[in-house]
Formats: structure tokens, sequence, C-alpha cells
């Protein structure tokens, strides 16, 4: 465990070093701050007290920066050479995996935490449901939790950033977009199946402030999922090279 903290704590500072952190912070919250309070459908042409219109905004923001964010993770490690020295110290494939996660996740978790004062300024606009806007905000933290597995997934399979980084948005697309619009021309099983698939149906009911296992299930599951994949991809390769 404290392995993983260390590299944690190691990759999260590395993004602050690089001005990656900055960068992420200030463009998601000028984008969703943009849209929640100033154009298209913003909280008060809605004239509803509640963060329906971030959750959106949120939603499709996270899609583009997650992959950045996570292509580095393991590609720039093998890249650099970096990767195989660690692993020398007594640090398994998994740790490593689950250290470059949680500092991903911690980053993302800092950017939701920054948007706090809309909640305040809403609340302070008119009555809020108070669950829904937590349930949003745990909604928007799982799906992050999700794609962040399956960016690093995709960096563990490439040496290249940029590859990375498109294959992070390709595979995160699948379950993102690419699922729920072939379900809509589905019907029977195969369309239950697809839709259950599609991270939309599931972030759509959290964000509606209802909490269901199985939308919970789903988000770990692909969490899981992913990271387990990364971890043995990681180690196929490490042990090949060797």
């Amino acid at each position: 465990m404290r392995s993983i903290v260390l590299i944690a704590r190691k990759e999260l500072a590395s993004f602050f070093d690089s001005l990656m952190a900055y960068l992420i912070l200030a463009t998601f919250l000028g984008v969703s701050g943009f849209f929640t309070w100033w154009f298209g459908t913003d909280v008060f042409l809605r004239g509803i007290a509640d963060l329906s219109t971030f959750f959106s905004v949120a939603y499709w923001t996270l899609f583009f920066f997650l992959p950045a964010l996570t292509m580095r993770t393991l590609a720039e490690e093998r890249r650099t050479g970096t990767l195989d020295l660690l692993l020398t110290k007594a640090v398994t494939e998994r740790q490593v995996v689950v250290a470059k996660f949680l500092a991903c996740l911690a980053l993302i978790a800092l950017a939701l935490l920054c948007t706090l004062p809309y909640y305040l300024t809403v609340a302070a606009i008119g009555p809020v449901d108070h669950g829904a806007v937590l349930c949003g905000y745990l909604a928007l933290l799982c799906m992050s939790a999700a794609y962040i597995a399956l960016g690093i997934l995709a960096s563990s399979l490439t040496s290249n950033q940029i590859v990375a980084f498109v294959g992070g948005l390709a595979l995160i697309a699948l379950f993102h977009l690419v699922f729920s619009v072939v379900a809509a021309s589905s019907t029977g099983l195969l369309g239950e199946t697809l839709q259950f698939l599609s991270t939309e149906a599931h972030f759509d009911s959290m964000s509606r402030g209802v909490l269901d296992s199985r939308d919970v299930v789903y988000f770990a599951s692909l969490c899981v999922g992913g990271l387990a994949l990364a971890a043995m991809t990681l180690a196929r390769r490490i042990h090949q090279g060797r």
C-alpha cells in the first residue's frame, strides 16, 4: 500500500509540474462554467434551481479530457524507460496501474471540488434537491473512474502518447456514444444489452438522483476490468521485453 501511495503522489505532482493539471482545471472550469451560467440552456434560462445543465456539460467535457489525462500514464513511462526502473524496485505491475489510476482520479476529484461554488450559488437562488446534486457528482466521479481505467488500458498498449490518446478516446467512445446509438436502432434482447452497456443510461439515472446498485456495479466493473487488463498487458509486455 505504501508503494501505491508514493507512486500516486509522484504522479499527481508530475501533473502540476508539467502544467497539465492547471490546464485541465482551468479548461474544465471555464467550459463548464460558461455553459452552466451563460450559454444555451443555462441555469437562469431554465429557471430551475438545479445543476442538471452542469452535469450534462461535464458529461461531455470529461469525455474528451480523460483520454488526454491518461495518455501519458504508462506510455510515457515505457518510452523513457522509467517503467522498467520502477518495476525493479519490488513494485508490481498491478501496484503501478492502481497508483496511476488513483493519481488521475484525485485530479478529477479536485476539479469537481472546484465546482462546489456552483452548487452553493444554485442553493442560494432557490430550493435545491440536495440528494439529486450529490448523486450527480457521484455519477461524474464514477464515470471518470471507469474512463480513467479504460484510458490507462489504452496507455498500456503503446509507448506513443498520441496513439494512447486516440486509442483511449476510441475505447471510451464505445461506451460513451456507440452503444447508445446502436441500441436506439435495435430491439429485443440485443437492444436491451447494448443499452445496459451504454454509459448514458447509467449516468442519466444517477444524475437524476436515482441511486441504483446496477449503475454502481456497471461503473465498478468497467473500472476493475480496465485496470486488470492494463496490469496484465503491462506485465506481458515487460516480460516479453526482458
